[in-house]
């Protein structure tokens, strides 16, 4: 009979412990991975399934969609059947989606694929893996844990460019799905490391009333913002058509349309919500638990830093790839001094937070983005090289490893644990809905400003022939979009060699102007979130419940 005592199962039960972590990262990693994958394959893509960038955009809008809409749906229900059952049922449904759109013959085998069944597993298992780091750490584990979780999860968003352009130069692109579904079979062989956990025992009831209202009001506010870019947004740019059938609404655009009926619904949503609870029913979403200043601080804050953040990921891989040339592999390597900076200072903001307060450290990831988006605007111009830029991404890596490490835990241990599932779909739905948000905010920036700009530079020229000038500002007009996606220029096409080469010089100077205006947006995103982080609690996160008495495991 083994001595209690004897290291061996100390060991055990050490490796057990730490084991969970690395199950939990990795599936936070490919999740986010594979957001960004799809971004560095899209002229591959549409010349393999012979469709065009429309379609491949709402693919990538779509997972967007499913994520925000069903992420808080997936918390809820990991609280009812088991938030680990919850994150294996949504491992086998992101492998299932992975699967089918690595064999996609058309668009809409890679949209079942890839958005709808990769969403919805992504929506059960990334509530899941964030509460069920509440669950099986507590205390000082848990504030490293975090730290290790929150530098993954920023690393893999700067990492997915790079293993995304590999496989698909090498391999192909359908590898970049393929990988999933061995990655999730490490995960399930190795998820018995990971405890479960519940909510409160109650009667297992679901708010069907409020999935509906919360999913298609964030639906329609998260189209709204996507599709500004497309039809305007506020003065239709584009007709709006459901199959063929145009929908009009005088001069009006669809965007601010579709944003206030998601508002309308959310706003019953939230009156919903009172209703259930006060009928001592269970709600989806717990209204009680937003009056937690802590809880609703960290949400509020989390929410600007992923506008910044989302924003920094668009502006910088057109510039490289427009102006500087860079393919996706080669983009990938240049981002990586901000992806190696935020993993290794995010463990070490973990430990740090022994010694300073977590809302001290989080001010001082701030400062420092903001500091690297001054750097950044002040450096942008045709000639800026990828070495140039190391500096202020290694800065703002730094500074977004101090941020991730503290916020999450700020958030989720401001609760009690058995809100923990439920906590984590909210802090999940805002994260993505800021990415979002800034994702939409900075395109539309950076295509109206080139626009300008590019238009500007040619009215300016002295290359170009007077005459011809107002049709290839009517040319370059119309290609918004394929610059946004750094596609080919059918305006050099149609010119003479001499003209093409002004032309491209004033694309880059259009561009490179573009990305300073785009940071100074960003810029007033992390003074934002700097200002709201003096809500954050001038306290170390606590931890709750029973489990929280006993010292964790390996200790």
């Amino acid at each position: 009979m083994t001595n209690p005592e004897h290291p061996k199962p100390q060991h055990q039960s050490f490796l057990k412990h730490w084991g969970s972590l690395v199950v939990l990262s990795l599936a936070l990693a490919i999740i986010v991975i594979d957001t960004t994958l799809l971004n560095v394959s899209l002229t591959t893509i549409i010349n393999d399934l012979k469709t065009d960038i429309q379609h491949l955009q709402w693919v990538i809008t779509a997972y967007a969609l499913t994520l925000a809409a069903l992420t808080i749906t997936g918390g809820r229900l990991g609280d009812f059947f088991g938030r680990k059952k919850m994150f294996i049922l949504g491992a086998i449904l992101f492998a299932i989606g992975s699967l089918t759109a690595s064999y996609s013959t058309n668009f809409v085998t890679l949209l079942l694929g890839e958005s709808l069944i990769e969403g919805i597993g992504a929506a059960l298992m990334m509530p899941a893996t964030a509460s069920l780091l509440v669950n099986n750490f507590h205390g000082r584990d848990r504030a490293i844990a975090f730290g290790v979780w929150g530098g993954i999860a920023g690393a893999a968003a700067a990492i997915g460019p790079v293993l995304g352009g590999y496989l698909t130069a090498h391999y192909s692109w359908r590898w970049g799905f393929r990988i999933n579904v061995f990655v999730v079979l490490i995960l399930l062989a190795f998820s018995y490391l990971v405890k479960e956990a519940k909510g409160e025992k109650k009667k297992i009831t679901l708010d069907i009333t409020g999935v509906f209202l919360s999913a298609f009001g964030l639906l329609s506010v998260v189209f709204g913002i996507i599709e500004s870019t497309t039809y305007g947004w506020w003065q239709a740019k584009e007709t709006f058509t459901v199959y063929g059938h145009a929908i009009t609404f005088g001069n009006l655009s669809v965007t601010p349309i579709s944003m206030l009926i998601g508002a309308i619904l959310l706003t019953i949503f939230f009156w919903w919500e009172n209703v259930v609870e006060a009928k001592g029913k269970t709600p989806l979403i717990s209204m009680h638990i937003f009056a937690n200043k802590a809880f609703s601080a960290g949400l509020v804050t989390v929410s600007v830093i992923s506008l910044g953040m989302s924003g920094i990921f668009l502006a910088i891989p057109i510039f490289l790839q427009t102006v500087r040339g860079m393919d996706s592999l080669q983009t990938g390597y240049a981002l990586l001094p901000m992806s190696l900076a935020l993993l290794i200072v995010s463990p070490i903001g973990a430990v740090l937070s022994h010694k300073v307060l977590p809302k001290y450290l989080v001010q001082a990831g701030l400062l420092l983005n903001v500091v690297a988006l001054f750097y950044f605007n002040r450096l942008f111009g045709p000639d800026t090289t990828a070495a140039q830029l190391i500096a202020p991404l290694a800065i703002y890596g730094v500074g977004m490893g101090l941020v991730m490490s503290q916020i999450n835990n700020i958030i989720l241990s401001a609760l009690p644990v058995q809100y923990a599932g439920e906590a984590s779909g909210i802090n999940s739905t805002m994260r993505q809905l800021g990415s979002t948000l800034g994702s939409a905010i900075i395109g539309a920036v950076i295509i109206s400003s080139l626009s300008s700009h590019i238009t500007s530079g040619i009215q300016n020229s002295t290359v170009i022939p007077t005459a011809a000038k107002p049709q290839i500002i009517a040319q370059a007009a119309a290609e918004g979009s394929n610059i946004e996606f750094a596609g080919p220029s059918k305006v050099n096409s149609t010119t003479s060699p001499v003209i093409a080469t002004e032309m491209t010089s004033i694309s880059h100077n259009a561009i490179a102007q573009s990305d300073v205006d785009a940071t100074l947006y960003t810029i007033g995103f992390g003074i934002l979130g700097f200002v709201l982080s003096f809500l954050l609690p001038s306290e170390r996160p606590k931890t709750h419940g029973p489990a929280e008495k006993q010292p964790a495991a390996g200790h």
